[in-house]
């Protein structure tokens, strides 16, 4: 592993950074040379990869380093089993397509940390458990790197705000893995967004999403950790707890949905699993992306024993300030119906699945957009109504704003709202009776309970408060 040099500390460096904050950025128009790494051979887009594990050898290194402007020059992970496999993977792509073993020096880490401190590269993907996003997204954005960020935005709603205000104020390109916002691979998205944001099925007032939950799960012994896993790193900013491997990721198979996806101790579960996208979706044909519901209630089983703790079946209503009433359950199809006074649309990924675990999972008649009268999906949009930010596919819609300097699809202040709209539901899910949230202070009203889940306990020296 490479080890830090230099001078300065990473802790006086994250100083240094935000010492350099305190006046107003703009983003150029045309890109600098500084952009690219100082090493960049043909002014490519150096990028590093933080965390190596399903999502990445399957969605964001393909999609990525498929484009030639890229060159992929680094990898963290906190387990050196997944980071002898993420360099065996980058080798063998460029020596198949460029016919070169060794086409690039991939630098390995195991704390991402030390990575940020190379002024080589240019943007990072970060494809970690939720409890490190928002961390990392930060230090990066200190760091002066562009980012590119799984979903959800955050653990918390706290969490989400520090790093959408930091991505703002140091002006660096961000992208949220909100790949329902671009046509390739599910142009049906934008499509019945677009349709519902201009009137073919007249008013909206109420929206369906259909989110299941995940099952629980057995006890599970306490085990030894592994020799190639920094435990402690992988563990962050949460409480300390005995190491199991189904608590964390397997250690034989990479492709398997990991088990900390069913722990609320790094995650929220499927409401913000697949809530970040359907919610995201609803939010962009309600034209609500900077805001969030006022009115919030809901109910759902949690497991009384066993290693997964997150919800299971459940049932929330959200009402916003437009009136619309949206209902999030499993008890709906897995997809986004929006409900209009002249007519209905319903749009989802159909059939597809990544894993064997995944909610569409024998629904393989599920629609991908469907219409209570078809003709209502031929209708034209015309040139002088509302046309919706085309996005080709979101790496590459990445990749070109890191470019242009001009704003992705899916920013992060965006990101930060479809998450922040599945943890208020979230919290409603745990408390009796109807909240009221503000959606401009981002706090309940006259909830002290409520308000009290807005953030979480860190532990040093991890999370975004010993970050910044």
């Amino acid at each position: 592993m490479k080890k830090k040099t230099g001078k300065h500390t990473r802790r006086e460096f994250v100083k240094t950074s935000l010492a350099g904050m305190a006046g107003v950025f703009i983003l150029p128009t045309i890109i600098p040379s500084s952009v690219f790494g100082k090493t960049a051979p043909s002014n490519k887009i150096n990028i590093a990869q933080i965390g190596f594990g399903r999502i990445v050898s399957t969605h964001d290194l393909p999609l990525t380093i498929k484009h030639d402007i890229v060159r992929v020059i680094a990898i963290a992970d906190v387990d050196r089993n997944r980071l002898a496999l993420g360099k065996e993977w980058v080798l063998n792509y460029y020596e198949e397509k460029k016919g070169k073993k060794n086409f690039v020096d991939v630098a390995l880490y195991q704390d991402y940390r030390e990575m940020l401190l190379d002024k080589n590269i240019d943007a990072v993907i970060i494809s970690t458990p939720d409890h490190w996003h928002a961390q990392p997204a930060i230090e990066a954005a200190l760091a002066g790197k562009d980012i590119y960020l799984q979903k959800p935005a955050s653990l918390t709603i706290e969490e989400g705000r520090q790093m959408s205000n930091i991505v703002a104020r140091t002006g660096r390109i961000f992208q949220q893995g909100s790949q329902q916002r671009s046509v390739d691979p599910w142009p049906q998205f934008k499509k019945a967004c677009e349709l519902v944001r201009n009137g073919r099925i007249g008013d909206i007032h109420t929206i369906y999403i259909g989110l299941p939950g995940d099952p629980s799960g057995p006890e599970e012994p306490e085990m030894p950790v592994p020799g190639n896993l920094d435990y402690n790193m992988w563990l962050g900013s949460t409480p300390s707890v005995y190491y199991t491997e189904k608590r964390v990721h397997s250690q034989t198979d990479i492709t398997s949905r990991p088990g900390w996806l069913r722990c609320e101790q790094f995650g929220a579960g499927m409401i913000t699993g697949w809530g970040a996208h359907h919610v995201d979706t609803a939010h962009w044909g309600m034209g609500t992306e900077y805001t969030g519901p006022v009115e919030i209630e809901g109910s759902a089983e949690f497991p009384k024993k066993g290693l997964w703790n997150v919800h299971g079946n459940f049932k929330n209503r959200a009402k916003y300030a437009n009136g619309v009433i949206m209902h999030l359950s499993g008890d709906y199809p897995n997809g986004v119906k929006f409900m209009g006074s002249e007519g209905w649309i319903f749009v989802s990924r159909g059939a597809v699945q990544v894993t064997s675990s995944d909610p569409t999972v024998g629904n393989t008649k599920l629609q991908a957009l469907d219409a209570s009268n078809r003709k209502i999906l031929d209708s034209v949009i015309g040139p002088n109504e509302i046309h919706l930010y085309d996005s080709p596919e979101q790496h590459k819609n990445w990749i070109d704003s890191i470019i242009s300097r001009e704003e992705t699809v899916a920013p992060a202040e965006i990101g930060h709202r479809s998450c922040s709209a599945c943890l208020v539901n979230h919290i409603a899910m745990k408390l009796p009776g109807k909240l009221y949230w503000d959606p401009e202070k981002e706090s309940f009203i006259d909830n002290d309970e409520a308000n009290s889940m807005l953030s979480r306990p860190q532990r040093y020296p991890f999370g975004t408060g010993f970050a910044i």
